[in-house]
């Protein structure tokens, strides 16, 4: 908290509007993504499942974002899963990647329709190909909030997500989210992983497009 300015009301003075341009780590992200790969092992009464998924995931870029002097700049995603052969979804997750080249903070909303929102924290330099965000239940800043039915049966106390960027331009992740299912004595290790690639490029940020909203 000793590091933020006393004045935290002035705003970045000519920022550049080209979030493509400034996203750091998250430039590599920027895109519409499909991977038929996936991997989850998730909690069911009989014991650990292993299922195979169907993933899209859709990341454009935002205007740059300003609390004050600081400065963010990001991708709003939404993540669509399906299991092969089936149309019903998944998963689904909608969020913002965030990145504040100041200091090389790195961020991850996301919330899912089951009553679950998340904001998970790391920190990445500018051409960094792996990088790491991590959640944890209780915690103020960068937390876990779920609905009480969930708190009850399957409460998540810890998430982390790890991305790696390929050389082939493909991107892969790792996330474990750590359940507390009641009925059982041990935490239990949820883990996501697959690989994607680019099936369509990013539409340019709303400054950078002339958008009328601009003010």
């Amino acid at each position: 908290m000793d590091d933020y300015p006393a004045d935290i009301f002035t705003e970045t003075p000519d920022l550049d509007p080209d979030t493509l341009a400034n996203l750091g780590p998250l430039r590599a992200l920027a895109g519409v993504w499909e991977g038929r790969k996936g991997v989850d092992v998730n909690p069911k009464a009989a014991g650990p499942e292993t299922a195979s998924f169907i993933e899209r995931i859709e990341m454009q870029p935002i205007d740059p974002q300003s609390n004050g002097p600081q400065l963010l700049y990001g991708l709003r995603y939404h993540v669509h899963i399906l299991k092969p052969g089936e149309d019903n979804t998944y998963h689904d997750q909608v969020g913002y990647w965030l990145w504040e080249p100041a200091t090389g903070l790195l961020m991850q909303t996301l919330a899912i329709p089951r009553g679950q929102v998340a904001l998970a924290v790391g920190q990445a330099a500018r051409d960094a190909t792996t990088f790491k965000v991590s959640a944890r239940r209780g915690q103020s800043n960068y937390g876990i909030a779920s609905t009480d039915f969930l708190e009850y049966a399957f409460r998540t106390d810890a998430y982390d997500l790890e991305v790696t960027i390929n050389s082939d331009g493909s991107w892969s992740y790792s996330e474990v989210t750590i359940l507390m299912v009641k009925g059982q004595a041990q935490p239990f290790r949820h883990v996501d992983r697959n690989t994607l690639v680019k099936v369509a490029e990013p539409t340019p940020n709303p400054l950078t497009r002339g958008s009328p909203l601009r003010v």
